[in-house]
């Protein structure tokens, strides 16, 4: 296969991780995010260490004109998309009547329409060319209503109908796209939707680089939907045999502050 990702959202998290795993295997690097002293100091630590292209396109996403500055950005340097990684968003916390609706809209913008717009943008050369693959991040917030997060879990559940729809469209096209739907990991997630205290964040969390690998080799292998963990695999079954009113409370007792 081609060797070359581009990721978004590379600056922490299971983004930085995503860039860390595809340079360890040779892959020339594309990263973005709206953190450019981040994303420089990650570029330069790759260079360093495993020898691969890195060229760094700082980007914020909750700019509409961001999918296609990127997008010419990638011509501009001469290179192909062989693997896009899609895995920039972030959360808001709160009664969605009491949240700021820019934010709301921002999120959407990120979670929803930039990874939509960097599909559409990047998908037909790789059609062209019989070879792509496509990660698009989702969560097992994919799986179900979210009270006190509503935006981001239907942003997520967004996530994964596109992404399995398309993926069925490309059949027999040589272009793969594969769904990341992790746990609670443990990253920055938590503080940038000012959720600390909530009983959803207390236990037990993930961490980036095994969600990030889990991600890594289910793209490799054109998987449909990759849930890494075992109890988060049970989370659509769950779903799918619970009433839909006792998910939705079960949910929202899980999100309820602590203290």
């Amino acid at each position: 296969m081609s060797r070359t990702v581009l990721i978004t959202g590379a600056s922490s998290g299971i983004g930085f991780e995503f860039a860390r795993l595809f340079a360890g295997e040779g892959f020339a690097c594309l990263i973005t995010a709206r953190r450019v002293d981040r994303l420089e100091a990650l570029a330069e630590q790759l260079r360093r260490e495993q020898q691969v292209r890195v060229d760094v396109i700082p980007a914020d996403l909750a700019d509409p004109a961001s999918p296609d500055r990127i997008f010419a950005a990638v011509g501009a340097a001469g290179l192909t998309v062989d693997v896009l990684v899609n895995n920039a968003g972030f959360p808001t916390y709160g009664y969605f009547a009491g949240l700021d609706i820019r934010t709301e809209l921002n999120e959407l913008q990120v979670n929803v329409v930039a990874l939509t717009h960097l599909t559409r943008l990047f998908l037909p050369g790789m059609v062209a060319r019989h070879e792509g693959r496509i990660l698009n991040v989702a969560s097992t917030a994919a799986f179900e209503p979210g009270p006190l997060m509503a935006v981001y879990y239907a942003s997520k559940a967004y996530v994964l109908s596109f992404s399995e729809a398309i993926g069925n469209e490309l059949v027999g096209s040589g272009v793969s796209v594969t769904t990341l739907c992790p746990g609670i990991t443990r990253t920055g997630f938590q503080a940038a939707g000012a959720m600390e205290d909530s009983r959803l964040v207390q236990g037990r969390m993930a961490d980036a680089a095994s969600v990030a690998l889990a991600g890594y080799r289910g793209v490799i292998a054109r998987k449909s939907v990759v849930i890494p963990g075992f109890s988060n695999k049970l989370v659509p079954l769950a779903v799918r045999l619970a009433p839909r009113s006792v998910v939705t409370r079960m949910v929202r007792r899980a999100q309820e502050r602590v203290r």
